[in-house]
């Protein structure tokens, strides 16, 4: 691969959150409220988004195959951090992601542009295990590490599930977006409140 990145067409990202603070959480976060990663396409957008392959890359040519299996590392993710939070192991999600962690992730390298500024590219093009293998690596690196771990929260918004670390201030972030979930819990109370008014 080393190639230098050009122009690419993909599909747009609007409906693709990137902001949970780790590429696993990001992965998991594609799940909700619906499901986002819909096609290959949009895996192929997302592995951009996330920074798996770099911006300017063409992505691998992805198959439905690749599609199932970062759906099926999503849930065992999900479920493994989940777990964590609520003290329950998840002893065969564990397992599956340290099986996918084995492989080797896709390996970086720097590649001068035109205008002369370096930029990350891989050195091969990636298969679904490397792919696999770097989110999967990066749950167990957050699992394990406690500082880390001690950041992840689960938004407290209502019907939300997303899963975030929390890097605030004195680590009181009580949602994943204080413009959505935190905006309609606000809402929420001023109506409590003008109702009790009311009555």
């Amino acid at each position: 691969m080393a190639a230098v990145p050009t122009e690419l067409s993909l599909p747009p990202l609007q409906e693709l959150r990137f902001d949970s603070g780790r590429l696993c959480l990001d992965l998991v976060a594609t799940a909700h409220p619906d499901e986002r990663l819909t096609s290959p396409d949009r895996l192929s957008a997302w592995l951009v988004g996330a920074r798996l392959v770099p911006a300017g890359i063409a992505p691998p040519a992805l198959t439905p195959a690749w599609l199932a299996a970062f759906r099926e590392l999503r849930g065992h993710i999900a479920q493994l951090v989940r777990g964590e939070l609520a003290g329950r192991p998840a002893p065969a999600a564990l397992e599956r992601v340290n099986l996918l962690a084995r492989a080797a992730p896709p390996a970086p390298c720097a590649v001068r542009t035109a205008e002369g500024t370096l930029v990350r590219s891989l050195q091969a093009e990636p298969g679904c295990p490397a792919l696999l293998a770097a989110v999967a690596r990066d749950a167990v690196n957050l699992l394990t590490d406690p500082t880390v771990r001690g950041c992840l929260r689960q938004c407290e918004g209502d019907n939300c599930q997303l899963l975030y670390l929390d890097t605030s201030r004195g680590r009181r972030r009580r949602w994943c977006s204080s413009e959505v979930c935190g905006n309609r819990e606000r809402v929420a109370r001023h109506r409590r409140r003008a109702a009790l008014a009311r009555a």
